[in-house]
């Protein structure tokens, strides 16, 4: 493929966390002249909005040392960390071997972690409780992660291997994912797609994911540490290198010059002077993959810099919180009541909005406590946060908990 073809460089300006940022900023600018056909913007909602979010994060953080949103958050009940209790059982050759099991771990549960819809739980078998939508598919991928559901090898279960990955079928996840007629899983054929996507992959890669054995999502891990300079890597380059290595799994959408452009849509408002007009990337299961590998590298002695390179997420809880609290209003209110396809402007819009609002709240939470980027990066404003409050207000003002936004999932998006 031939880097020459304006198309295909165009195709590749997408693929980073700038170009999302950029262009939701756009839209938030194109928003705020009045000037987008689903939402109206109403900024004198924002102050309530910061201070929602402050209060939910001091009440769950009062020193405000609060961890990276991430899925690593997921895999924690009760105060038990339950990878680090299976983890610390096994010996480990070295700290790259328990880094590249990590990287197995997080890639196949966030790709795992589409919303699951209203109805779903999870029915833990340690603490008896039945838990929904992303602490329970955490928990879920975590227990057959550890029970050697995604691993060639009997004798080391924690791994994920690209041979088992390309065959899995819909009844090993809903066994694994205790699918029934009475707990439907949204998007549970997308789901099996996407990680038999995965696999074939990852396979066919061996340069890229097959360094030091057989090819596994983790092999990754050596891919960026050969990136890092100095031991340091900015995170920006960890979402490059996923959507450049791993953007052909995901479901035919859009392309451009030959490329899969992932989770990027289309928009009338944004409009450029090249082929990329009209196209708003988002990138949500990416970075939410990018946000849980730091932790993973920072263990295995990498430096993760520039982590507010990243954007917010393009979510459900976050861009819910910002319509529950009037940030953003639907100029035609029976749209609230109807469902609407992920591709549809209204969604790609509220999305897009999400990602530029989040920056504002960042800004305004960094006033208001006298820190900067460095001591109160996104990351942990999301965790703290904004993600949390979306969550808090869905269950004030919906008994399902669902979003504000009705939005038909393939189970590959949100």
């Amino acid at each position: 493929m031939s880097l020459a073809n304006p198309e295909t460089s165009a195709a590749l300006s997408l693929l980073n966390a700038k170009a999302v940022r950029e262009r939701a900023h756009r839209l938030l600018d194109i928003g705020l002249d009045d000037g987008l056909a689903n939402f109206r913007i109403q900024l004198d909602r924002m102050d309530s909005t910061v201070e929602l979010v402050l209060k939910t994060t001091q009440r769950a953080y009062p020193s405000l040392e609060v961890p990276f949103h991430s899925r690593w958050r997921h895999f924690v009940t009760n105060g038990t960390n339950r990878w680090a209790a299976t983890a610390n059982q096994k010996k480990w050759p070295d700290r790259a071997s328990r880094a590249r099991a990590e990287f197995d771990l997080a890639i196949v549960s966030v790709f795992l972690d589409a919303g699951a819809g209203p109805s779903w739980r999870y029915h833990d078998p340690v603490t008896g409780s039945a838990i929904g939508r992303s602490e329970g598919l955490g928990l879920a991928s975590l227990a057959m992660f550890a029970g050697g559901v995604f691993s060639a090898d009997p004798l080391d279960p924690l791994q994920a291997d690209a041979g088992i990955l390309a065959n899995i079928s819909v009844a090993d996840l809903e066994r694994g994912l205790q699918v029934s007629a009475a707990n439907p899983l949204v998007g549970v054929e997308g789901r099996a797609d996407l990680l038999r996507r995965l696999g074939k992959l990852v396979a066919s890669k061996p340069e890229i994911f097959g360094h030091f054995d057989a090819p596994r999502p983790g092999g990754l891990f050596d891919r960026l540490a050969m990136l890092a300079d100095d031991r340091r890597l900015p995170a920006p380059t960890i979402l490059a290198e996923l959507l450049q290595e791993l953007g052909p799994i995901w479901p035919s959408r859009l392309t451009l010059g030959g490329i899969a452009l992932g989770d990027c849509w289309k928009h009338p408002a944004l409009t450029t002077e090249d082929a990329t007009s009209g196209l708003v990337p988002l990138h949500k299961l990416s970075q939410w993959l990018a946000y849980s590998l730091i932790e993973p590298l920072q263990t295995a002695g990498i430096k993760v810099t520039d982590i507010d390179g990243l954007t917010g997420l393009a979510e459900y809880r976050n861009g819910g919180l910002f319509v529950d609290m009037g940030v953003l209003a639907f100029r035609d209110a029976d749209a609230a009541q109807k469902e609407h396809e992920v591709a549809s402007p209204l969604v790609v819009e509220w999305r897009a909005l999400t990602v530029a609002l989040l920056d504002r709240v960042a800004d305004g939470m960094r006033r208001r406590l006298g820190l900067d980027a460095t001591s109160l990066p996104l990351a942990k404003i999301l965790e703290g946060g904004t993600w949390a409050a979306g969550r808090l207000l869905a269950r004030e003002r919906r008994t399902d908990a669902s979003p504000p936004v009705k939005v038909i999932s393939d189970g590959t998006v949100f």
